[in-house]
């Protein structure tokens, strides 16, 4: 009789771990890094249309956007950020580093959900101001970021991200142009706190015949409430930036 019962608790007992792990909801995120130079093709023409046809067609939930001009002479006095979000239909967001040409330059971030908040932070940078823009959504935390081409600037930039990534009870994502390649001092500093999903050989600059990998996708190591269940990323083709457009597919399951 004690046996029938121990088999019969051991037997629930395995209903409901596979129940508990059937509950666990993978939550896959659509994730795009661009450096989209102020909006400008190989070609010389900006055209917005067609960078919002790139971050359609790789089904972005959220994306990371450098190099953005804000109604400059050069790009005909047009907000971009919002050019390329109303195309894909995403909201934008954006955080002006300087003032050029009449108007602003700097990053963004377009994503189908608007942030629950948002809020820029000053980075290290001596050739121009340089930013870290970060967004909240419900279940996780994307930020952008345009690094220094300065060596020191980007090892001092460290520790501010992974103070801002440390602060966050949700998974944090950083995205972007970080002017540095796989194995290099900042990169294996960076690796300490950071999982990079793009592998080295995905080369993404110059668009044209990339030999560099200096964009990149990378998921805040110590996440305490989520695992990650798969994550794939890929390089895009196009050539309506002097980058190409680095693209992740990352499963999070709680």
């Amino acid at each position: 009789m004690k046996r029938a019962i121990l088999y019969l608790f051991v037997a629930l007992l395995g209903a409901v771990s596979s129940s508990s792990l059937q509950a666990k909801k993978v939550r896959t995120l659509h994730l795009t890094s661009y450096n989209i130079q102020h909006g400008a093709g190989l070609d010389g023409k900006i055209d917005h249309a067609r960078q919002a046809q790139i971050l359609r067609k790789a089904h972005a939930d959220v994306a990371a956007i450098q190099e953005v001009d804000s109604m400059t002479k050069r790009n005909g006095h047009l907000f971009s950020l919002e050019e390329i979000g109303r195309e894909a239909k995403m909201f934008s967001t954006f955080a002006p580093a300087i003032n050029f040409q009449g108007g602003k330059y700097g990053i963004g971030i377009l994503s189908k959900k608007q942030p629950i908040s948002v809020h820029r932070i000053p980075l290290p940078g001596r050739e121009e101001p340089r930013m870290l823009l970060v967004a909240e959504f419900k279940h996780y935390v994307v930020a952008c970021t345009h690094l220094s081409l300065t060596d020191a600037d980007r090892m001092s930039s460290i520790p501010l991200i992974v103070e801002e990534a440390r602060k966050w009870q949700k998974p944090f994502v950083l995205m972007g142009d970080l002017n540095d390649e796989p194995g290099s001092p900042f990169y294996k500093e960076m690796q300490k706190h950071f999982l990079f999903l793009n592998p080295s050989y995905e080369k993404t600059f110059p668009a044209d015949e990339p030999n560099i990998c200096i964009d990149h996708v990378a998921l805040f190591k110590p996440t305490p409430d989520a695992t990650i269940s798969y994550y794939h990323t890929w390089v895009g083709e196009e050539t309506f930036s002097d980058h190409r457009p680095l693209h992740a597919r990352l499963g999070l399951y709680k």
